[in-house]
């Protein structure tokens, strides 16, 4: 056991994919604040309000254990059930069709987690506003590497806390350009840091520039929103479309085909994310742009 270590087991009363549930949080394969272990335990590193910690989640089947470190500890340990999803409900989506009934099936351990961290999930929604994933993740390692701490506990070197919400606005508008986001996104992410979003998460929408689809993948993953649908999205439509009906859709077409499941909607979007059917990939492809070089 390393210095500092702190446990916790949880059984929960159903079945918890932690993958299908934490991978989410992940924010392309060389974020700072996530690891998955060759063990199949999933490592993340977070700024709770005690301060920094990391926390590795693995599960033998039956039984999740939880091993945390850092001063932040005991908050992730006692955070741990409902960022696995222990207040989410998913029997509360009961399918209509088949193409929802064949998502159900191969969803089992699926759950809709809160990991009761608003900025965390904001900062990296508004990055990857109107962009590529390539794009944003490179803007979210660079600020981590540079203004993050070191995560707590036995973890690679490289493993980073994302800065607290007050710390991003001391964050010099050089870096913001060696991050590649250009001066929109961090005007955006400065300005969102005058409200106290971890109490007023349901007013995000008051931001400037931060609209429908940042508050829903904000929503979905800090306080297990299941009915966050992000709408303006550049790809979920096409993939709700193929995926319900066979044929792509568009903004309007994708709130029609979930409309009957109101209450539930971000967890079809899920579902089809893991386990849905892609657009053909035909035509144009957003391009990554690299601000750095101007």
């Amino acid at each position: 056991m390393s210095s500092g270590e702190a446990t916790r087991s949880w059984t929960p009363q159903q079945p918890v994919d932690l993958r299908a549930t934490l991978g989410l949080h992940r924010r392309g394969s060389g974020d700072p604040a996530f690891r998955y272990g060759a063990d199949g335990s999933i490592w993340r590193a977070v700024h709770t309000p005690d301060g920094p910690g990391t926390l590795a989640i693995a599960s033998d089947g039956s039984t999740i254990r939880g091993r945390a470190w850092g001063p932040g500890a005991a908050w992730l340990l006692e955070q741990m059930p409902d960022m696995l999803g222990a207040s989410d409900d998913p029997a509360a989506l009961v399918p209509r069709d088949d193409a929802v009934a064949r998502l159900v099936a191969a969803s089992t351990g699926l759950r809709i987690g809160s990991t009761g961290r608003v900025w965390e999930a904001l900062a990296a929604a508004i990055l990857e506003q109107k962009v590529v994933g390539t794009e944003a993740w490179r803007a979210w390692r660079h600020i981590l590497r540079r203004f993050g701490e070191p995560a707590p506990g036995p973890v690679p070197r490289d493993m980073r806390v994302p800065p607290p919400q007050a710390d991003w606005t001391r964050i010099p508008v050089w870096e913001w350009h060696r991050s590649g986001a250009e001066p929109v996104r961090m005007r955006t992410i400065r300005g969102a840091t005058a409200l106290d979003v971890e109490r007023h998460h349901d007013k995000l929408d008051v931001l400037r520039g931060v609209g429908p689809w940042t508050v829903a993948e904000t929503r979905a993953r800090a306080v297990g929103d299941a009915d966050a649908v992000p709408v303006g999205d550049y790809h979920i439509p096409a993939l709700i479309g193929h995926t319900l009906i066979g044929e792509k859709v568009d903004d309007a077409g994708m709130l029609e085909l979930l409309e009957p499941y109101a209450g539930q909607r971000y967890r079809i979007v899920r579902m089809a994310e893991l386990h849905g059917t892609y657009a053909p990939r035909r035509g144009n492809r957003m391009s990554v742009r690299d601000y750095r070089e101007l």
